[in-house]
């Protein structure tokens, strides 16, 4: 009796029959019909990339109508989606700066110069945001790379100038600044950091030039007029010092504007002007520890003067009182140490 493979086994052997011969090969397809998609089948999901442009789209559109935060939330959206978007960090890192938020703003520049290496601007904003961190070093960094991309742009120059000052180094800051100014001569924020160079460098004549220049281009600036009355009292020309101070008094009175006023006054030997001004600047800040020093010394030269002992006591009570403020002081620590006794 012969033996009938049984259905499935003949099945199973012609598949096998079916594979080797692929395997050999000899290919061949047989004719097929189109099947109609599934309709009710889900949709398929859209790729990150195409998210992430409709979600700047969207962003665009937020900035535009003034909804920064919304605009924020879309930027960070797409940078989810799609890390490689330079204009996404960019644009996030604008909104972060706006709002204050400098260590956001850092490090999406960061991203941004480092997906960019060849961009100004994701260099020069990587170095505003880690300027505005007060991490000067990193900053000048940036600026550099800026700057060798723009070596003739005027805000890179300033920006590095005001770093390398921020670290105490007038000398290097010193080319930017001037190349600055003389890239944007009627910038008057040009002018008044190369005065803070110059004076930086004890070269106050040329520090009084840039701040001279700088006031005719602002209107009149307290702190300009501050900076230059300081340069002038440094360059010993005490009368144009006295004079800018009443200015700058004129415009915004200031316990600092005040004790200025007194110092130059005292050291024109104004004595009782000078301790009106000193008085005055404490009348504005009673805890202004430099004009207690000034009125002290005030009533202490008095007392010199007329061995007058009111004079003495109330210069000891405002010498103890700056001393409370400002314990390192060794100078007016002496002082009080000498008079605090004396009879």
């Amino acid at each position: 009796m012969t033996l009938q493979p049984r259905p499935h086994a003949r099945l199973a052997t012609l598949a096998s029959a079916a594979l080797l011969a692929l395997a050999a090969g000899g290919c061949r397809y047989e004719p097929y019909t189109v099947q109609k998609p599934d309709v009710s089948s889900p949709p398929k999901l859209k790729s990150t990339d195409r998210v992430a442009a409709e979600s700047v789209l969207r962003a665009r559109r937020l900035l535009d109508q003034g909804l920064d935060t919304q605009a924020l939330s879309e930027f960070e959206r797409a940078i989810e989606n799609n890390p490689l978007l330079v204009g996404a960090y960019m644009s996030a890192g604008d909104i972060y700066m706006k709002q204050g938020d400098y260590d956001m703003a850092a490090l999406r520049f960061g991203e941004a110069a480092r997906l960019a290496p060849q961009s100004y601007d994701a260099n020069f904003k990587w170095g505003q945001a880690l300027q505005a961190l007060g991490q000067a070093v990193e900053a000048v960094r940036a600026y550099l790379i800026a700057l060798a991309i723009k070596p003739n742009d005027p805000a890179a120059n300033m920006n590095v100038s005001v770093a390398y000052l921020q670290m105490n180094d007038a000398e290097r800051a010193l080319p930017y600044a001037e190349k600055a100014v003389k890239l944007e001569p009627m910038n008057p924020k040009a002018h008044t950091n190369l005065g803070s160079i110059y004076s930086a460098l004890g070269r106050h004549d040329e520090a009084v030039s840039e701040y001279l220049q700088a006031n005719e281009l602002l209107p009149p600036s307290t702190q300009v007029l501050l900076n230059l009355a300081d340069s002038l009292i440094k360059s010993n020309q005490l009368e144009q010092a006295a004079n800018t101070l009443e200015q700058v008094i004129k415009i915004e009175p200031s316990a600092n504007a005040y004790e200025r006023l007194g110092f130059v006054n005292f050291r024109m030997r104004k004595y009782e002007e000078s301790k009106a001004a000193f008085l005055t600047a404490l009348e504005i800040d009673p805890n202004h520890f430099p004009s207690l020093n000034g009125a002290a010394v005030c009533y202490l030269n008095a007392y010199e003067f007329e061995k007058n002992d009111a004079d003495r006591q109330e210069a000891v009570k405002l010498l103890r009182r700056s001393l409370t403020l400002n314990r390192d002081q060794p100078r007016f620590a002496a002082f009080l140490a000498k008079y605090q006794l004396a009879k």
